[in-house]
């Protein structure tokens, strides 16, 4: 009998467990007066961008009585590997910052929840630029929002330029003239260079990014085909292994060594004449102290005949997969990427936003500097495409990258690290 009482007390004490639990869960979805809470996750805690994303969660909190935001900062980094095991453990953030080249790839592991349920899609994506909205499609739906997205842009040392006999009012606008300006703007003393004009591979234009300005905003793959071994990124690498001679290895090195910590721009200490970085490097400038005087334009063209090509990638809010509350996720989303909170967002941070109006408004209440450069980039993003991460190819970038760089090095031709990396990466489809 005692065997049986035990085993009934066992029974009962299970089911005021899961009866508790059930409340528990049921009471941790929503506030004490009455709200749904939906978990927020950004990697935004810098001391610039974590007021102006609060502030967003904030007013969205106060404009309605149905839904209260919590927003939880993750480091950068962290935040991709964390998403992905709460996805795993099927106990997901509600919304979280996502990468946008990397959207589809989520969709087709049904790492993401698709978003077409919760909104009239021919609706919402004239709210976008249309290269931004492609990204986040996986088979015709929608699987996150455009959020931000960025672009590259030639920042330059004004001064340097009226000490090097140059034009401070017109900046080089083909790889010609780059180099040209280059040579100029180089400052030797003892040997050593105390001034770098410019150097292709600081900042923030990659090699693949400018292999694709080479060749016609072309990435390494196209429409699912393989475009890696093309004659203009050809000539591209060519040029690129170029400028390493030009300066030779120990001074790059050195260079990279001396601001690898972070600490101090090389841009903003004088030591590089010219710069590529996107626009938000503008508020590094700013507060500086330094009252730097700059200039910025577009990425050079790659000769008279092509376009100012520029790389560009983004974020994007995503629900994902197995979220508790997605219905009340997608209306914190359509505020998130509406006009209103787009246009605040681009007006403290100098960032492209995706929505088309806000981008185009913010420029009416900037002035100076900051309506310079955030005027660049908006032209810029005309010639702009971003790098989607192709489901067939998915870890491309690792088999090509070691490859590039070693021609850079002098440790085999452009020729056959591009011949090698095309063959390298058609082994991997899918």
């Amino acid at each position: 009998m005692k065997k049986i009482i035990g085993s009934l007390s066992l029974i009962v004490l299970l089911l005021l467990s899961t009866i508790l639990s059930g409340c528990s869960s049921k009471s941790s979805a929503a506030s004490s007066n009455g709200k749904v809470v939906v978990d927020f996750w950004t990697f935004w805690g810098s001391e610039t961008r974590r007021p102006v994303i609060e502030k967003l969660v904030d007013d969205f909190n106060k404009s309605q009585d149905k839904i209260l935001v919590k927003h939880t900062f993750i480091p950068w980094g962290d935040i991709w590997t964390k998403n992905l095991a709460a996805v795993a453990a099927g106990n997901p953030a509600d919304v979280v910052i996502n990468d946008i080249n990397s959207v589809s790839q989520r969709a087709e592991n049904n790492q993401a929840e698709d978003l077409s349920k919760y909104i009239n899609q021919d609706t919402l994506k004239k709210q976008f630029y249309p290269n931004l909205w492609e990204t986040v499609l996986y088979k015709n739906k929608p699987y996150a929002v455009p959020f931000t997205t960025d672009t590259r842009l030639l920042f330059y040392n004004k001064d340097a330029f009226k000490e090097a006999g140059l034009d401070p009012n017109r900046p080089p606008a083909t790889w010609k003239e780059l180099e040209e300006d280059a040579k100029k703007l180089d400052v030797k003393q003892d040997g050593k260079y105390t001034r770098i004009g410019f150097y292709p591979l600081f900042g923030g234009f990659g090699a693949p990014s400018w292999l694709k300005n080479a060749d016609n905003g072309i990435g390494y793959v196209e429409n699912g085909e393989l475009k890696i071994n093309t004659p203009n990124k050809l000539k591209g690498l060519e040029w690129l292994a170029d400028w390493q001679k030009r300066y030779g290895v120990k001074t790059i090195q050195n260079y990279q060594a001396e601001f690898s910590n972070g600490q101090t721009n090389p841009f903003i200490a004088g030591k590089v004449a010219m710069f590529t970085d996107v626009a938000t490097f503008y508020t590094q400038i700013r507060d500086s102290g330094t009252k730097m005087n700059f200039g910025v334009t577009t990425m050079p063209a790659f000769d008279e005949n092509s376009k100012p090509w520029s790389d560009g990638g983004g974020f994007v809010a995503e629900i994902p997969k197995g979220a508790k509350h997605p219905k009340e996720a997608m209306e914190f989303i359509k505020y998130l990427t509406g006009e209103k909170a787009q246009k605040y967002w681009a007006e403290k941070n100098y960032d492209n936003v995706a929505n088309i109006k806000a981008a185009e408004s913010v420029l009416n209440d900037l002035n100076g500097n900051a309506k310079t450069v955030y005027q660049n980039a908006v032209d810029s993003l005309k010639y702009t495409t971003l790098s989607p991460v192709p489901n067939k190819y998915p870890d491309y970038q690792e088999r090509i990258n070691p490859l590039i760089e070693s021609a850079i090095d002098g440790k085999m031709t452009p020729a056959q690290a591009l011949n090698e990396a095309e063959k390298d990466v058609a082994k991997m489809k899918k």
